[in-house]
């Protein structure tokens, strides 16, 4: 199966040089805890790079630095892990163990963003399966019950 298939594609994005306060309240707002960070490049919306709320709290808040002198550019991940969207979910995870991280931007065959995979999405999709697990073991017993009275 396919990253595709259960990452969030309502992603959201903030500009490099948008302020932290703006990246803040933009996560408020969106009831997120990252922005995929994004830039145009050839008419495709493209990740660069990764800002969470924990990287506002370690690096601007516990510092004591003014959030307004900084832009998002600042503070987010660079050095950032992308899956393209027909990448199976194991490479995915294998991929996030590798890198420590807990959300990926899942980009096209261009390298254009098209979602967010995170571990509550895998976690979602896993619940879904056990149910359906779970259904067959009742289903059968029912079935076997009716079959042999």
């Amino acid at each position: 199966m396919g990253v595709g298939s259960i990452c969030n594609r309502n992603v959201a994005t903030i500009e490099p040089d948008a302020d932290i306060t703006v990246a803040a309240e933009r996560m408020r707002k969106e009831h997120v805890g990252d922005l995929i960070v994004a830039e145009f490049r050839d008419a495709r919306l493209v990740p660069i790079g990764i800002i969470t709320d924990r990287d506002i709290v370690i690096s601007v808040v516990a510092k004591k630095v003014d959030p307004e002198s900084l832009t998002v550019g600042d503070v987010m991940t660079t050095e950032l892990l992308t899956v393209r969207e027909d990448n199976s979910v194991e490479f995915a995870l294998r991929e996030m163990r590798r890198y420590g991280v807990r959300r990926v931007p899942v980009v096209g065959s261009l390298g254009e963003l098209v979602g967010v995979l995170s571990i509550n999405d895998v976690i979602d999709h896993l619940g879904t399966q056990l149910s359906h697990i779970g259904d067959i073991i009742r289903f059968g017993q029912s079935a076997e019950a009716r079959r042999r009275p």
